[in-house]
């Protein structure tokens, strides 16, 4: 009999608890659940890096997260499965253990090299490398030897099966726990166990570890000594990993290059984020990230061998990273935050394309979308990548939730753009936009970026509200602290009453972080819009839109300056991603349908206007420009058919009165163009009345008579008579 699920006890969740302990949808681990061993493996090998003589600090996010400050996180991020439940990744089969041992354990020669970084053991004049001597720079014995053999019994409980694989600090071996029901676990030992160095490392790495309780990093579970030599206990992660996926596909594809789906890759990466943020809220970095170390096990995600992890602030232990993946202001700078966010980047880009030479020729930076087809295509997961992997550290994402934010949007918009149905998210940046109207662009319908949670003046503005705008100003001249959100404020309040050189002025005088910087630009660009500066406009709009790649805010708005410019082809692209992603921007969808008609493309704007979901309370609005759309042309280019379906849509909107009465106007005109010269067969109707020039005449008189008694001045009602006169049915009296 199968038991019944535990539901998770964290308020408000609906999750319930999975073998390992953990939600299924918070990825919590309940203080009253027991979790079970798992899984661990190895990575290629990896090398040191100098020590450095400080450690480097990054800039402050503009919201507060425990990663930015260092704070102990109390709590894990809601997931969803790989891809946040908008991505199907194939699950991965775990193999028979035993399979995975290797029958010839050995160190390639090109990867033997001393702690202190200096190849060793390599072949020389037709003789063969030794696997154990002495460093000829430092002096320091090396052994690339396993020390286990399969049926040693290490700490009288382990009994060794094989090698499964070496890393850079250490052979790791699958083994039976004789104590727990013959449980699969693995034992980490050291290439080479006689220098003292890499013992300090590798206890330094149990230390590490035991602090460590996330379902998505690999678990310790002891630490033992064999023969003098010290060993790490861990789960054992039956799975794949992503180097090997990778390579699988290759093998696959004849040896050619056959890189990760792009939506699979960024699952892989948004399930790998919160995990980096657990450690950086404990006071840890990873240092080492790359797919070798992070393992596919069924339907979900693991990072392993944690030999790299490094205390912030410890500015004595080496820094152990792996060329190609680690950033540039490590010799310098030490690790930090931002520089483990760049490897997660590097990562990405090395799943997802085929990236040659990203550790000689790109080793910091990376191709062109003109060299990259992919990049071309989504010009979102470019300018994320490229904002990851800035050589400045504190232009790069500052802590993971906030690159993981990123992510997810730009895996929205790929899905969207692929066909995918949309799935918005609630911005951590922007309010959602302005009510805006379908037949004019306006800025003021643009959102408006939430107040930084660590503005020290966040409480104040919160409680500051005024109808005047001079009051409200006054208000804000009493902040106990001009602040960056202060000055913004009072900018917005300016830019709203329409003294917009005064606002402009304000934003002039700001000096922000670089982490703000996209706050003053995107107040920038709205004053630009102000006062018709459209290419201003797109450059300010651009930072913000390189800053927040995820995000849709920023690019409706350049769709909008675009527009402005009369840039109508790169202002279609923009409004068409954003309404493709999140259709609830219906100011993008309008955006996209102005573009469409001024272009001729008549066709494409009416089936814009359908984004727009019905549930949306500017749905009537879209409906009501959809008919105006169909009825837009020439009256020598209606047909039929394009009437009919106009009446169709008006059939099906719930409007009454006189803005009912206004849309039957318009379809009736066209129907009036369309008669034909005489009826064959059954007669169609349009809103009720026969598709005959006498049908179509009498209603559209008795709508102008309707429209006549609504009218609100005498002008219109006399203009409304006269209409209805001058269509009313010709006749002989």
């Amino acid at each position: 009999m199968t038991a019944a699920p535990v539901k998770c006890p964290e308020p408000g969740c609906d999750g319930v608890i999975d073998d390992d302990g953990y939600c299924t949808v918070s990825g919590m681990k309940p203080s009253t659940i027991v979790s079970s061993g798992v899984a661990s493996g190895a990575n290629a090998a990896s090398t040191p890096s100098v020590t450095p003589s400080s450690v480097g600090t990054t800039a402050r996010s503009t919201i507060t997260s425990p990663a930015a400050t260092g704070m102990a996180m109390t709590a894990v991020r809601r997931r969803r499965g790989l891809g946040l439940g908008l991505v199907e990744v194939p699950s991965v089969e775990l193999p028979d253990p035993e399979s995975l041992v290797m029958t010839n354990p050995e160190v390639p020669e090109g990867k033997r090299f001393c702690a202190c970084g200096e190849p060793v053991g390599r072949s020389k004049d037709g003789r063969i490398g030794r696997t154990e001597g002495f460093c000829p720079k430092d002096g320091q014995a090396y052994s690339f030897t396993p020390k286990l053999a399969p049926g040693d019994l290490v700490g009288g409980q382990y009994e060794v099966v094989g090698c499964l694989a070496h890393g850079g600090l250490g052979w790791v071996y699958l083994a039976r726990d004789r104590n727990v029901d013959d449980k699969w676990i693995v034992l980490k030992g050291l290439l080479n166990s006689g220098d003292a160095e890499a013992v300090e490392v590798t206890i330094a790495e149990l230390k590490f570890l035991a602090e460590v309780d996330h379902p998505n990093i690999v678990r310790v579970i002891n630490f033992v000594n064999h023969d003098g030599a010290p060993y790490i206990v861990m789960e054992y992660v039956g799975g794949t990993s992503l180097r090997a996926l990778l390579q699988a596909r290759r093998d696959a594809n004849g040896g050619a290059a056959d890189p990760l789906p792009v939506t699979h890759a960024i699952a892989y990466m948004l399930e790998a984020l919160p995990a980096l943020g657990y450690l950086h809220g404990r006071g840890l970095l990873f240092c080492d990230f790359k797919a070798d170390n992070v393992i596919q096990s069924g339907d979900s995600v693991k990072i392993i061998d944690l030999g790299g992890v490094y205390r912030m602030g410890d500015q004595e232990s080496p820094v152990y990273g792996t060329p190609g993946y680690q950033a540039p202001e490590i010799a310098t700078l030490g690790p930090s935050v931002a520089s483990d966010l760049f490897t997660v980047a590097r990562t990405l880009a090395v799943l997802c394309t085929n990236f040659r030479s990203y550790q000689s020729t790109y080793e910091y930076t990376l191709p062109t979308p003109a060299d990259m087809p992919l990049y071309a295509r989504y010009d979102s997961l470019y300018r994320f990548l490229l904002r990851a992997t800035a050589p400045n550290p504190e232009e790069r994402f500052q802590s993971a939730d906030d690159m993981a934010d990123e992510l997810a949007g730009v895996l929205r918009e790929i899905v969207a753009l692929d066909g995918g149905a949309p799935s918005p998210a609630v911005s951590h940046w922007f309010t959602g936009e302005l009510r805006s109207a379908a037949n004019a662009l306006d800025w003021r319908a643009l959102p408006i970026p939430l107040v930084a949670s660590d503005d020290a003046a966040a409480g104040f503005l919160a409680a500051v509200s005024a109808n005047d705008t001079d009051e409200l100003l006054a208000l804000l001249d009493l902040a106990p602290e001009t602040t960056l959100e202060v000055s913004l404020r009072i900018a917005r309040e300016l830019l709203d009453a329409d003294r917009i050189e005064e606002a402009q002025a304000v934003l002039d005088a700001l000096t922000p972080h670089v982490a703000d910087a996209w706050r003053v630009a995107w107040h920038h660009g709205l004053c630009a819009l102000a006062l018709d500066q459209p290419a201003a406009a797109v450059a300010a709009f651009t930072l913000v839109y390189h800053a927040l790649p995820g995000e849709p805010a920023p690019k409706v708005a350049l769709g909008a300056a675009c527009e402005a410019a009369g840039d109508l082809a790169a202002a279609e692209i923009w409004y068409d991603t954003v309404s493709r992603t999140d259709p609830n921007f219906t100011s993008a969808v309008f955006g996209l349908a102005r573009c469409l008609l001024a272009m001729g493309e008549r066709a494409g704007a009416v089936t814009a206007f359908d984004r727009v979901p019905r549930t949306s309370s500017a749905s009537t609005d879209a409906q009501t420009a959809k008919v105006e759309a169909m009825l837009d042309c020439d009256p020598s280019q209606l047909s039929i058919d394009d009437v009919l379906a106009a009446a169709q849509v008006v059939d099906g909107l719930s409007l009454q009165g006189e803005a009912r009465a206004r849309l039957v106007v318009q379809v009736l005109v066209g129907a009036l163009a369309v008669v034909p010269p005489s009826p064959n067969g059954t007669t169609p109707r349009v809103l009720g009345h026969e598709l005959t020039d006498d049908g179509i005449r009498r209603g559209l008189e008795s709508t102008y008579r309707a429209l006549a008694k609504h009218a609100a001045v005498p002008r219109d009602r006399i203009e409304f008579v006269d209409e209805a006169n001058r269509v009313r049915p010709r006749t002989l009296t």
